[in-house]
């Protein structure tokens, strides 16, 4: 256990910013999940729409640093992707 007051701070805060982080993901996730069903179920409308909302949350994660840059472009890279290769 911490000793140092700034030390005790800090471990409060990368608690409370794990969370947060945490549920970003997993908000992420489910929307990517979206695209992919969309995808397997041949509903291009729905596919499109899914992959709207999924880029915007993966945006959205990436300007709060709980995404890295590439990490998100590959993302959003393969789901567009795999959208437009839908007939």
């Amino acid at each position: 256990m911490a000793n140092i007051k700034s030390a005790k701070k800090r471990i409060l805060v990368s608690e409370r910013n794990a969370e947060r982080n945490k549920s970003v993901k997993s908000a992420v996730k489910t929307s990517i999940k979206k695209v992919y069903a969309a995808i397997d179920a041949e509903d291009k409308a729905a596919a499109q729409s899914a992959l709207t909302d999924a880029t915007k949350a993966i945006d959205m994660a990436t300007s709060k640093g709980v995404y890295h840059k590439n990490t998100s472009s590959r993302k959003v890279s393969r789901m567009a992707k795999a959208v437009n290769k839908m007939a």
